[in-house]
């Protein structure tokens, strides 16, 4: 969708105060996809485009009180949107470009990525960006509450062959990324990709 960073954020700003009320019912997918990464207490994980922060309760419950949340995204209004909800008591919220994080080289345990990958200006640096701040074997989740071809619908569109979140396409793209895809799951209510890091 994106070629740079002003189309997202007027994109997502536009949308921002009312992007919950839009997807009242997403959360039991959420604490589904974030029980997934198998995420143990005193964990550091990194929520990258985290929006209204939906994961952020559910991986501050799985880290527990000495585990560290990181909630990052490019758009203001969404994380001012996250804090007005009250999910900045769950993770520390950060304006971030998902392709420049502030954080520390192998410094997270996982990192938890709803929605992100369809708004990547380059995909393949943006998905090593993510590996650089895991460590060797750590996780990443790329998730959505539904599935692809449910996405497509709701948006007008058809799936086609070069869709990049189809598994032959999203595979190798983190391959050269950094990552081992260990499960994928495309199903009408959800989509879940968990990858562990390489090296």
């Amino acid at each position: 969708m994106a070629d740079d960073h002003t189309q997202v954020q007027d994109f997502f700003t536009a949308r921002a105060a009312d992007w919950d009320a839009r997807f009242p019912d997403d959360g039991p997918a959420y604490a589904a996809a974030v029980l997934a990464l198998g995420l143990r207490a005193g964990d550091a994980v990194l929520d990258a485009g985290c929006g209204t922060g939906r994961a952020l309760p559910a991986l501050r419950a799985a880290v527990g009180p000495r585990g560290t949340v990181l909630g990052a995204d490019l758009t203001a209004a969404m994380l001012e949107a996250a804090a007005h909800a009250g999910r900045d008591r769950s993770g520390l919220l950060l304006q971030a470009d998902a392709a420049r994080l502030p954080v520390r080289t192998r410094a997270l345990d996982a990192v938890f990525a709803a929605g992100l990958i369809a708004h990547l200006p380059q995909p393949e640096r943006d998905l090593a960006e993510l590996a650089r701040v895991v460590r060797p074997d750590g996780l990443l989740a790329l998730f959505h509450p539904i599935g692809r071809a449910a996405l497509a619908a709701r948006h007008g569109r058809t799936l086609t062959d070069d869709d990049l979140r189809a598994e032959p396409n999203l595979r190798p793209l983190l391959a050269r990324s950094g990552w081992r895809l260990h499960t994928y799951i495309d199903e009408k209510d959800r989509f879940l990709v968990l990858a562990g890091r390489m090296g």
